[in-house]
């Protein structure tokens, strides 16, 4: 096996005259987070559908796990699994029965033990029981990645994660994608959030017009800017600072009355 969990080279896709894809090239490593960044219509999710076989390229090549996506399809859909913007999770049934019943579609030895064991890994041991459609939205999410990682996949693709999601929910399905990583799991994230791919990625590509045209790690990135000058701006008071000074100031009054 090669270092690399998803090479591309030269890959095009184009819908008649609209030229989606133009020449993609890009590596990443084995069990690291690879952040792909671009603006709706940039590409990011055909080249998640091309990788994950969902759809085929015009030319160029591309291997997930060692396989070609376009002569080893079978292959790379053992190796992979995909977590799109929605939570695909049936809100009938409950965390566990989820769980349990994708295991048993992968015809694993014990899908109880294995829906306890995510459950655990995803801090959802809890609500394990509880209807999916009493859950957050963050721990839909979780839900959700601990779905795509029955079969332990090698190579796991999360299209926008954290679509619509609260800044609580979203800093809980960063804490599931570091413990993947951790585990060896190599991560393809696709993302609008710059702030998202600064907290969990180990190398940054950006996807703009169909092309990549800056890979890199954060801090090889932030280097092609001029160095940072340092400004004295005169800071206002925020509106939570004024609401706990007058909150505050009016409290100190009724005391003293």
């Amino acid at each position: 096996m090669t270092t690399a969990a998803i090479r591309v080279q030269g890959l095009e896709k184009s819908y008649e005259q609209l030229h989606v894809l133009r020449g993609v090239d890009l590596e990443i490593e084995r069990g690291s987070i690879f952040a792909l960044l671009g603006s709706n219509g940039a590409g990011k999710t055909t080249l998640v559908k091309i990788l994950a076989t969902l759809l085929r390229s015009d030319a160029g090549t591309a291997t997930v796990n060692g396989y070609d996506v376009a002569t080893q399809a079978a292959e790379v859909r053992e190796s992979i699994s995909l977590t799109g913007q929605f939570a695909a999770v049936d809100e009938i049934l409950s965390g566990r029965e989820n769980l349990t019943l994708i295991a048993r579609l992968r015809h694993l030895a014990d899908p109880k033990a294995v829906a306890d064991g995510l459950l655990a890994r995803f801090s959802l041991t809890d609500a394990g029981d509880r209807k999916v459609s009493t859950y957050s939205g963050g721990m839909r999410r979780r839900l959700d990645i601990a779905m795509s990682l029955i079969g332990d996949p090698p190579v796991v693709f999360l299209d926008e994660p954290t679509t619509g999601l609260d800044p609580q929910a979203r800093n809980e399905v960063w804490q599931a994608v570091r413990e993947l990583a951790a585990s060896g799991t190599t991560v393809l994230l696709t993302t609008q959030y710059l702030e998202e791919a600064e907290q969990l990625a180990d190398r940054i590509a950006i996807l703009h017009e169909g092309r990549i045209i800056v890979d890199g790690t954060l801090a090889e990135l932030k280097r092609l800017l001029p160095p940072a000058t340092v400004e004295y701006v005169e800071k206002q008071p925020t509106l939570e600072e004024v609401f706990l000074s007058i909150v505050s100031a009016g409290t100190g009054s009724r005391d003293q009355s």
